[in-house]
């Protein structure tokens, strides 16, 4: 029964930290540093560095001149803008589209070879020292290239990760409410993380980096935005984050689409990790393997593992009489499971529950990582994927 008992709490233990205990105690440690430190700001900020904006897009005909215009009508100096669009691989109408604007430079093969090759060969392009990037089925704030390079005139600051927003639709679905729910969530660890040192990968949907600091990490790559990120922290700079940019989009047309996009996130995790294994010398990169582990590693890797082993070891500990404390574990355990498994058979009959949120998605995560997990392992999952179908933007956005 001791087994039993150091099983069920260091799994309850590491599941607690991933998603509670390492946001508490970094919002901790960084109110008691406030208290001792002065925090204050002075001046207004005029440091409007040159940028390149890249946007890769594929297949996008219907969404472009959109993302066009907003890049267009960004609130920052014009003539300080290089726009690159890269567009390897569409097979319609949105190479001819971008053609038609003489401020954007279009970068177009026939050849599909991935997101992440198009960027490495846009990189070969840039002419100035700040590059942004962003994805062509977003549309960005005003002033987000503003908020973003008024990190680089500290010259510790290695990039920056912008906001992801997922938009509310009139045909608002399980999948949007589940997405939206998670990015609010990984926005606040994502300010405590820039706060305290880095932020601890950011998504590609906007983000910046110093073009000097670029690293090829290969065409190969699923999640290159993290990958890119974490490669510059390890060359000793910190990635900021900045809410006041942000990349606006809707959420996936389904729950079968966010599924897709899920597994596919999952497996390029692990093959992050395996990309990133230098970082858990924590004592090679003190700070930044504490946050990595804790932030990225722990949830990624143990925690699907962990609650499995929670509810076995659960159930025999209440088989074996263990005590009231477990039995009332076990019961929270299977409500939350079923609260969650009701929740999905629900969504098959076009229903939901806005209270069940929160556990559905929670297991819809953790069996994505698994599945994840095991396409990595199989090795099939290719950087040309199906693109996930998403809602229809409003006009009025």
């Amino acid at each position: 029964m001791y087994l039993l008992k150091l099983l069920f709490w260091a799994s309850l233990i590491i599941v607690f930290y991933s998603y509670v205990g390492y946001g508490f105690i970094l919002w901790a440690m960084l109110h008691i540093k406030k208290i001792f430190t002065n925090t204050s700001k002075g001046g207004v900020n005029t440091f409007e560095p040159f940028v390149t904006l890249i946007v890769t897009a594929y297949n996008e005909q219907d969404f472009i001149e959109k993302k066009i215009q907003n890049t267009l009508d960004l609130n920052y100096p014009q003539e300080k803008i290089q726009r690159l669009f890269v567009t390897d691989g569409s097979s319609d109408q949105t190479p001819d589209i971008i053609r038609k604007y003489t401020q954007i430079r279009l970068l177009h093969l026939n050849e599909r070879r991935g997101k992440v090759a198009a960027m490495h060969r846009a990189m070969g392009y840039v002419e100035h020292p700040i590059v942004i990037f962003c994805d062509a089925n977003t549309l960005l704030n005003a002033d987000s290239i503003k908020e973003i390079v008024k990190h680089y005139a500290d010259p510790t600051v290695g990039g920056v990760a912008g906001e992801k927003k997922i938009l509310k639709t009139n045909d608002s679905n399980i999948a949007g409410a589940g997405e939206g729910l998670y990015w609010k969530y990984e926005s606040f660890l994502k300010k405590l993380d820039a706060e305290f040192y880095t932020v601890v990968g950011a998504a590609g949907e906007l983000f910046s980096v110093r073009t000097a600091l670029y690293e090829n990490c290969g065409d190969h790559v699923i999640l290159d935005d993290f990958v890119i990120s974490l490669k510059i922290c390890q060359k000793g700079y910190r990635f900021q984050y900045e809410p006041g940019a942000y990349a606006m989009e809707t959420p996936s047309m389904s729950i079968e689409d966010e599924q897709k996009r899920k597994i596919r996130i999952s497996a390029g995790a692990f093959q992050a990790m395996y990309m990133l294994r230098d970082l858990l010398n924590v004592f090679k990169y003190p700070k930044l393997s504490f946050q990595y582990i804790s932030h990225r590693v722990l949830r990624w890797s143990l925690c699907p593992l962990c609650l499995i082993l929670l509810l076995i070891a659960n159930l025999f500990l209440v088989i074996r009489g263990a005590g009231t404390f477990y039995q009332w574990a076990f019961i929270c355990q299977l409500v939350f499971y079923v609260a969650a498994v009701g929740n999905s058979i629900l969504i098959k009959n076009n229903m939901n529950i806005k209270a069940l949120y929160v556990p559905y998605y929670f297991l819809f995560m953790n069996l994505s990582l698994i599945q994840g997990f095991a396409r990595f392992m199989r090795g099939r999952q290719t950087v040309l994927w199906e693109k996930a179908q998403r809602e229809k933007m409003e006009s009025t956005v």
